[in-house]
């Protein structure tokens, strides 16, 4: 088994990450931490719900929250259209569904490669990051799932 700092990021090794595009930034999950990735469905409104939660959906008997990715990170939300997709991952016991824009890849990243981020990544603040990892064409934030849905 690999050990992992605290920021849930391996130490040595290989990390697959699954990516996507919230607006033009593209960002990546540790797929370990993704349950599955849906198209965007019919989602219920929650009334007073915190403007980045769009709503809840039912999958399969469980009642997962749906998270507006662009506005919690602070862009603009995610504009619907047929490339949407929810990625669904668990967070303390629940499930949650991420809207973003599109999926891209799944990548191999080199653990040793991977640098801590900058404080501003693309217009979003670098505490919802742990890290990002550069390829020859695109710098891709690693998303920190705790740190997007803690509060």
């Amino acid at each position: 088994m690999q050990k992992r700092s605290e920021k849930n990021v391996p130490e040595t090794g290989m990390l697959e990450l699954a990516t996507f595009y919230i607006g033009d930034a593209l960002c990546g999950i540790d797929i370990l931490n993704i349950q599955e990735i849906n198209k965007q469905t019919e989602v219920t409104t929650v009334p007073q719900a915190a403007e980045y939660v769009q709503g809840v959906l039912n999958l399969r008997g469980r009642i997962v929250t749906i998270i507006d990715l662009g506005t919690k990170l602070g862009l603009s939300s995610i504009e619907p259209s047929k490339d949407n997709r929810t990625i669904i991952v668990d967070f303390q016991d629940e499930q949650v569904g991420l809207l973003v824009d599109s999926i891209s890849d799944v990548l191999v990243a080199e653990a040793s490669r991977i640098e801590p981020p900058p404080s501003n990544i693309g217009g979003m603040q670098g505490k919802f990051f742990h890290g990002v990892f550069k390829t020859e064409k695109k710098l891709i934030g690693l998303l920190d799932i705790n740190a997007v849905l803690e509060d």
